[in-house]
């Protein structure tokens, strides 16, 4: 199984609030977040890990190419700037459409116990993907997720309804399929990875939510000390 990474942002909000490294080398308790990441996908059984980088940050640049030149499983690295998340993806794209993966971005932050289990079960599912859920919300402009009683994903909304006991965590674990979603959004000239999930559904693709009790996100310099505190077990 492959596993991949966005990491093309430019960190903008963290840097004008005085936080001098570059988002994907900012350290939760002591661990660069995309040496984080690689190092639990490898331990979740990743044949491949693909990140994407901007190419506006040589220090990004210079740490990637030595994590790829020391990785235990081949890491590939695209350095492209790109002007939305789903355009990264679409980078990415060529990597990962011969079998399941895993996507996520660099300041997705989440506990790997849960994280393994949400693995394994992708790994036994029939379903076209699986989407880390949780009812924790704080976010910015969450993306609420509608599901039947099988947790079996009927929609992605902007603002909740009577059916969204969830939001989305922002790990996707998809299928071949997706990818040709995916390009379909391309060709109509679309934008945003929600527009791309709600493409998903109205392609009819078999989407699972899967529970995670919290998830969070670094988007400003006062989330680094809660992620921290999250993944020392303080909340």
């Amino acid at each position: 199984m492959k596993f991949a990474i966005i990491s093309a942002g430019e960190g903008s909000r963290l840097s004008q609030e005085g936080v001098a490294l570059p988002k994907p080398l900012v350290q939760l308790n002591g661990v660069a977040m995309i040496d984080r990441l690689i190092q639990i996908f490898v331990r979740n059984g990743a044949d491949k890990v693909v990140v994407i980088i901007n190419n506006e940050v040589p220090l990004t640049k210079e740490h990637l190419l030595e994590l790829q030149r020391n990785s235990e499983v081949p890491l590939e690295l695209v350095i492209k700037t790109t002007p939305s998340s789903m355009h990264s993806f679409y980078e990415l794209s060529k990597y990962l459409d011969d079998d399941k993966f895993c996507l996520t971005t660099v300041d997705t932050i989440f506990r790997e116990e849960e994280f393994a289990k949400f693995i394994q079960y992708f790994k036994e599912t029939d379903a076209d993907g699986c989407m880390a859920v949780t009812d924790y919300i704080d976010d910015e402009k969450p993306l609420y997720i509608s599901t039947d009683d099988t947790l079996t994903i009927t929609g992605f909304h902007d603002a909740a309804t009577p059916d969204c006991q969830y939001i989305s965590g922002g790990i996707y674990c998809l299928t071949p399929p997706a990818i040709r979603t995916l390009h379909g959004c391309m060709e109509k000239g679309m934008a945003r990875m929600r527009n791309f999930q709600r493409q998903l559904v109205a392609d009819g693709l078999k989407l699972k939510a899967y529970p995670f009790k919290k998830i969070v996100d670094v988007d400003h310099a006062e989330d680094i000390v809660k992620a921290e505190a999250f993944l020392n077990g303080e909340g």
